[in-house]
C-alpha cells in the first residue's frame, strides 16, 4: 500500500519519460518527412510486439534511431526549424501534467525526464506549450549539436532509444550526485539528489523500469501507462509495474498519488 511506504517529498525524486518528439520535427524537404514516417510505420509495431526476443528488438530499435537521426542531419534540420515545428504542432499532454509539475516544483522534488526522443524538442515544447520553465526539471535525452548557423551537425554521446535507457541512467545520474551545485538549476540544496532515497517512476514501456538505475534509493513506486496492444501486453505490464493505467489515461491519478506522498512529510 502507498500509505505504508511513507515516502516524503524530502526524499523523493520523480523520473518520467517523454515520447514522440521525433515526430514533431518537420523538415523543409517533404521527402525526408515521408522517409521518417515510413520508418515509424515499420518499426513502431515491432517496438511493442511481445513475441520478439529482447536482444533482437534492441537491434531493431538501434536501427530505427540510427536511420532517423541520419535523416534529420541529411535533411538539414535547423534550430529555427525546430522552434517553428513546435509552434505549429498540435501537442496534447495528458490532463494533469502541468499541475503535477507545479506541485513537484512547489514541494522541491527533482524531476528527471528520461526520453528516447530529442532533448532540444522536449525543452522547446515545455517552453512553448506549457509557457513556463521548472527549475527542478532536467531532461535526459538525445541532444543535438548545431553549427554556428543553426544547422544540425550531429548528436552528443551514445544514442538513447526505448530499450537502453537503463544503460544511460547511471551515467546521467552520477553528475547529479557528484556536482549538485552545477546541473541545470538543480544545484539548489532544495533540489539536490544526494539525499533523495525514494523514487516515483513513470513509464509506458517495460524498459522504462531501468530509468532508476544509478539512483541510490530505498523505496520505488513504479507507475505504468499501457497505450498500445493492451490485450497482448496487459499481463506483462501488471506484473512489472506497481500501478498501471490503460489507454492514454490522464495524469490525475499520479497527481493524487504525488500529493499524498508529499503530504506524509507532515505526518
Amino acid at each position: 500500500m502507498v500509505a505504508e511506504a511513507k515516502v516524503t517529498s524530502e526524499g523523493l525524486v520523480k523520473i518520467t519519460n517523454f515520447v514522440g518528439s521525433h515526430n514533431v520535427v518537420q523538415q523543409e524537404d517533404p521527402e525526408f518527412n515521408d522517409k521518417r514516417q515510413k520508418l515509424y510505420e515499420y518499426y513502431h509495431p515491432l517496438e511493442f510486439d511481445p513475441t520478439i526476443p529482447l536482444d533482437e528488438k534492441t537491434k531493431l530499435m538501434e536501427e530505427w534511431w540510427g536511420k532517423t537521426h541520419a535523416l534529420l542531419i541529411e535533411g538539414g534540420v535547423t534550430y529555427n526549424g525546430i522552434q517553428n515545428s513546435v509552434a505549429k504542432a498540435t501537442i496534447a499532454f495528458r490532463d494533469g501534467v502541468t499541475e503535477l509539475l507545479e506541485l513537484l516544483e512547489e514541494k522541491g522534488v527533482p524531476v528527471l525526464i528520461f526520453s528516447a526522443g530529442l532533448a532540444d524538442i522536449i525543452e522547446e515544447v515545455l517552453k512553448q506549450k506549457v509557457h513556463r520553465s521548472f527549475k527542478n526539471v532536467r531532461v535526459v535525452s538525445n541532444r543535438m549539436v548545431f553549427d554556428e548557423n543553426g544547422h544540425l551537425q550531429s548528436f552528443k554521446g551514445k544514442t538513447i532509444h526505448v530499450l537502453n535507457k537503463n544503460e544511460h541512467a547511471l551515467d546521467m545520474a552520477a553528475p547529479l550526485h557528484d556536482h549538485c551545485d552545477d546541473v541545470n538549476g538543480l544545484g539548489d540544496e532544495k533540489y539536490a539528489l544526494k539525499k533523495r532515497t525514494n523514487v516515483l517512476l513513470l513509464g509506458d514501456h517495460i524498459g522504462d523500469l531501468g530509468m532508476s538505475n544509478g539512483l541510490d534509493y530505498e523505496t520505488r513506486i513504479s507507475v505504468g501507462f499501457l497505450n498500445d496492444r493492451v490485450e497482448d501486453s496487459l499481463e506483462c505490464y501488471r506484473k512489472a509495474f506497481d500501478i498501471l493505467y490503460l489507454n492514454d489515461a490522464s495524469m490525475h491519478g499520479v497527481l493524487k498519488l504525488a500529493t499524498h506522498l508529499c503530504s506524509t512529510e507532515s505526518d
